[in-house]
């Protein structure tokens, strides 16, 4: 009895310890994963006081040789990023986690406000009416309304393009594979550092059944950690 006792104590000790020790979680990141099953053309302005509007969340591209849909793949990548990125004990917040949602990209962007996020990166994939057009490229905002982010959004957004590209050997999309936007509603409303990767073209046959391996998935996933980790302290 009394070595039961004795037991229980340690027990209860080493799972307090445990607690006492256990690291705090790293700065938050928000996965924002692009489009959702079903489009929503309904309109909203497309920036702070912006007369110009744009549809809340349109339907994305799909892929010419699987058929898949653009917003099926960003799933699948953003659920594995946030399972890296929370070894890495970070924080992460997902804007959606199944694909029948009604979220509008000033939806998105106020998820990812307000959990105050050190980053907040969309994924998505590109189309093009050229089906040779490939690459792997990183946009970051340049407006108005985003002043107080731009530079920082962009220093972050060079970083993971630099280590994408090293882990997935992809080609750099549009020349130099970075691109500043000034027309993104999700960038517009966005309080915290944010960028946007386009994985590769689903327009391109060679370049959509990569996107779909889960070995290139996990190329472009540990590019993005390996970003991430030496851009957001």
């Amino acid at each position: 009895m009394f070595a039961s006792v004795i037991g229980m104590v340690g027990t209860i000790f080493l799972q307090s310890t445990e607690a006492i020790t256990k690291p705090e979680p790293q700065k938050t990141i928000c996965i924002d994963a692009g489009h959702q099953k079903k489009q929503n053309l309904q309109t909203e302005p497309v920036a702070p006081g912006s007369k110009v509007k744009k549809a809340k969340v349109s339907a994305g591209t799909r892929g010419v040789a699987t058929k898949k849909y653009e917003y099926e793949l960003n799933l699948e990548v953003a659920l594995q990023l946030q399972k890296a990125l929370e070894k890495k004990n970070y924080k992460v917040i997902m804007t959606r986690m199944k694909h029948d949602v009604n979220l509008s990209n000033i939806d998105r962007a106020t998820i990812c406000n307000n959990a105050k996020s050190a980053l907040s990166i969309r994924i998505h994939a590109d189309g093009s009416t050229n089906k040779n057009t490939q690459g792997l490229s990183l946009l970051y905002p340049s407006g108005t309304s985003t002043k107080s982010i731009n530079k920082v959004s962009e220093s972050i957004a060079k970083t993971l393009l630099t280590e994408s590209i090293l882990t997935t050997k992809a080609k750099k999309g549009y020349g130099d594979g970075l691109l500043p936007r000034s027309d993104l509603t999700g960038f517009n409303w966005s309080k915290t550092p944010v960028v946007l990767i386009e994985m590769g073209f689903m327009s391109n046959s060679t370049e959509d059944k990569r996107l779909s391996t889960k070995s290139y998935q996990q190329s472009i996933v540990n590019g993005l950690v390996n970003g991430i980790v030496k851009s957001v302290q």
